[in-house]
Formats: C-alpha cells, structure tokens, sequence
C-alpha cells in the first residue's frame, strides 16, 4: 500500500515512487544481498518494484526481468480509489470476521478485479516455471506484499486461518525485506 492510502495496481492510473524511507530499506537489503549468489531477478513491471528491482540490479550487476505474474493484487474498479472503499465488495454492509472477509477474498473478485484463489494460480504458476526453467539459480523475486503472501501461502500450504493470523498480526513481507522461498 502506498504512503496515501491509495488502492493502486494496474493499469497504474497513478505512479506511487518508493519513498526516501522505502529506498533507504531496498539499499539496506541490497547491501545484504551482495555476499549471496543472485544469478537472476525478476520483478512486477510496476513502478515501485522497478524503482527497487533497478536499485538491487545495480547493487549486484544484473538487468531485471519483469514478468506481469508477479504484479500487485488486480483491485479492478476501484483502482485509484481510497482503500477503505474496497472492503464494501466482500463485507456489504454486513460486520464480518477477518476469516470471514479472507474467505469471501478468494471467491469474490472485485468489479473487473481478480480473486485471491486466482492470484495465488498466476503466482505458483510464475514460481513452477521459473524454477523448471532455471534449475539451481539463485533467483530474486521482486513482487507486492499481498501477492507473496499468497505465494507463501501455497508453498507453505497454509490454510485459510493461518493466512488470516499472518495479515492481522502485521506479518506479511514489508518494503525492502528479505525472506527465502523454495519449492
């Protein structure tokens, strides 16, 4: 989520740049990166996860890749819109748990959006083939916060309240933060 509370994914109607703090965080994970063996990256072609892709690229001397499997959660209609309006396609005026919501998520896509069920497919997808492709590379993915989470959530086989306790206790990947995934 950008600094403005602003619901944002693609086509971006408004480019949100990192932040000085945002870039501070990808130059501090770039630093760390420097002593592992990165042999690829690949990155959502939006613009912030380009600005940190272009930041650790030059850090380690590789080009990016994008892949449009890696972008930001499709909120359709309500892309540019305040945040808060969104949570009306799955709670309809209705007081719902956060399981409850989650749920909905994964079945219900917003207006010319997509659901999670159907992030986690484009997700999984890019990972199987990009690990068939280049098996025994140290590759970088550079993605959004809720689409890697969900990403986890298939690796891991998480269920459903797993999931949710990973959102509500502020334990999804953060800007510029670092977390190792293997199939």
């Amino acid at each position: 989520m950008n600094v403005r509370k602003l619901a944002s994914c693609w086509p971006e109607k408004r480019k949100f740049s990192l932040t000085k703090k945002g870039r501070k965080q990808v130059e501090r994970s770039a630093e760390k990166l420097k002593n592992k063996k990165i042999d690829l990256i690949f990155t959502s072609d939006l613009l912030r996860t380009k600005q940190t892709a272009g930041i650790v690229g030059k850090e380690l001397g590789l080009k990016p890749k994008f892949d449009k499997r890696l972008r930001e959660v499709n909120i359709g209609i309500f892309n540019g819109r305040p945040v808060k309006e969104i949570g009306e396609v799955w709670n309809r005026g209705n007081k719902l748990s956060p399981l409850e919501h989650y749920l909905r998520r994964f079945k219900i896509a917003p207006p010319k959006g997509e659901t999670y069920k159907e992030i986690e497919k484009r997700m999984f997808s890019f990972l199987k083939e990009t690990d068939k492709k280049y098996k025994n590379k140290n590759i970088l993915i550079v993605s959004h916060e809720r689409p890697i989470t969900l990403l986890e959530k298939v690796i891991y086989n998480y269920d459903i309240k797993k999931f949710v306790k990973v959102i509500l206790e502020d334990k999804e990947i953060k800007t510029g933060e670092l977390r190792k995934i293997s199939l």
